[in-house]
Parts: structure tokens; C-alpha cells; sequence
């Protein structure tokens, strides 16, 4: 699990959404390898999303954050850069729970065997998405 967030990374905000993803994920049967906040830098985000993918050898990457309209919202480039196949049918599946999913900016793709998707950055959008 990645989160980023600026504020969650400086200690300014307790990161709630990351914290929502590992308790279901714990909850319905799944091992966290690992989870880190990181702040909204490309850079950053892409290093460990390839170092858990390439290095750790995960099955699933979730991000949580950055993926709205503001400047520092870079998740979904940073994934971009290191997806090689994209699903579509997960936005598709996005937008039987809320129409609001088509102002998405949150991608989801394939890194060798490992599957990245972009979730909100909100606890209350990550359950449901969990859901």
C-alpha cells in the first residue's frame, strides 16, 4: 500500500485512507508485505512502486491519493510510467458505484506480474472501492 500525500508524509495529517486499505485487505484474508506514505513526488511514487513490483515481488499494489486536479496530484503519471497493460474494466466497474468516477484521474495497470491501482484518497471512497 502507497499512500501519498504531502501532509501525510511531513507528519501533518495521520494517513487514514492507507490505514482503511490495510484493515480490509487484513480483514478478508490478505498478507501487507508493505505500506509507506510518501509525499506527492513522480519520482518517488514510480522508485517504489518498482522496487515493491521488480524487488519485493507483490501481487497487488494499492495507491491511495493524488489522484485529483491539484499540481502535486501525480499518482497516476507516476503509474504510467511504470505500467505495461492497462485493465479498463476497472474504471467501467468504478462507474456502477458513482458517476463522478468518469472525473477519475486514477489509472490502474500491470508491471510484470504485479497489478497497480490507483485508489481515492478520501477513507470513505477507499471502502468502497474495497468494497
Amino acid at each position: 500500500i502507497i499512500t501519498s500525500s504531502d501532509k501525510g508524509y511531513s507528519g501533518e495529517r495521520k494517513d487514514e485512507s492507507g490505514l482503511v486499505i490495510a484493515h480490509i485487505a487484513k480483514e478478508n484474508g490478505f498478507k501487507v508485505e508493505k505500506y509507506i506514505v510518501l509525499p506527492d513526488e513522480r519520482e518517488m511514487l514510480r522508485d517504489e512502486m518498482i522496487n515493491m513490483a521488480d524487488n519485493l515481488g507483490v501481487d497487488l499494489i494499492l495507491t491511495t491519493g493524488g489522484t485529483g486536479f491539484s499540481k502535486r496530484d501525480v499518482t497516476p503519471e507516476a503509474t504510467k510510467d511504470v505500467i505495461e497493460r492497462i485493465p479498463e474494466a476497472i474504471r467501467s466497474y468504478s462507474m456502477t458505484i458513482t458517476k463522478r468516477a468518469m472525473l477519475s484521474r486514477a489509472t490502474a495497470g500491470i508491471r510484470k506480474d504485479t497489478l497497480i491501482v490507483n485508489m481515492p484518497g478520501s477513507p470513505k471512497a477507499c471502502r468502497e472501492v474495497m468494497d
